[in-house]
């Protein structure tokens, strides 16, 4: 019916009405009907009863009125319908990024818990190697050193202290010649029969300071 009536041609056109129709069609063909329908019936009404007046009665200045009140509304309508839409997508970007966030949050917790689970297992894993270490260490006979050292023919102070049960390394000679200068008075030479003390419980700065001496006295 809308668009017989538009279809229709008169001689004098009034001004408003090649303004209002344009936007009467568009919001038709948008969300008007469905976002405001009352003020949409409102709207067609009005131009409606301007084309009645333009049309049947020939009154192109009362229907000009109505045109002109025809086009407020549609403005009106049109702003309303542009900050409705403004307002969905808004509502929309919101619970999308909303949803991301969650999304996010769960991919989160779900990555520290498997990292939480990660440390869990590599813990007992640890663990269980610590208490087999525990236990083999248990089962296998404590290796006695040796506090005394009784010369052989031949030895050296640096071969004395290469052996595996003195200091299995032969630069901590040193050392060995500190504790027995009583007995021993050229480290180069020694007598078989002597009894050496075998220090244990000597500090890291002391070894450094034996390798030390053992380099420069080679």
């Amino acid at each position: 019916m809308l668009g017989a009536v538009l279809a229709a041609c008169s001689t004098t056109v009034p001004s408003w009405r090649s303004k209002v129709s344009p936007l009467v069609e568009e919001l038709g063909r948008r969300e008007a009907p469905a976002l405001f329908p009352q003020e949409y019936r409102s709207l067609l009404e009005t131009f409606e009863h301007g084309e009645a007046l333009y049309h049947v009665r020939e009154d192109d200045k009362g229907a000009d009125l109505y045109y002109q009140l025809a086009f407020q509304k549609a403005e009106m309508l049109q702003s309303e319908v542009q900050r409705i839409k403004k307002q969905l997508a808004a509502e929309k970007q919101r619970h999308e990024a909303e949803l991301a966030a969650k999304a996010e949050e769960e991919r989160l917790m779900r990555a520290a818990a498997e990292a939480e689970n990660q440390l869990r297992i590599q813990q007992l894993a640890r663990l269980a190697e610590a208490e087999r270490l525990a236990q083999k260490k248990t089962k296998e006979p404590q290796k006695i050193l040796p506090v005394y050292y009784t010369v052989r023919r031949g030895e050296t102070l640096p071969q004395i202290s290469a052996r595996d049960e003195i200091y299995n390394d032969s630069t901590l000679w040193p050392i060995i010649y500190r504790a027995n200068r009583d007995q021993i008075r050229d480290p180069k030479r020694l007598w078989p029969g002597q009894v050496f003390v075998i220090p244990r419980n000597f500090s890291h700065d002391e070894a450094v300071e034996a390798r030390r001496y053992s380099s420069k006295n080679k």
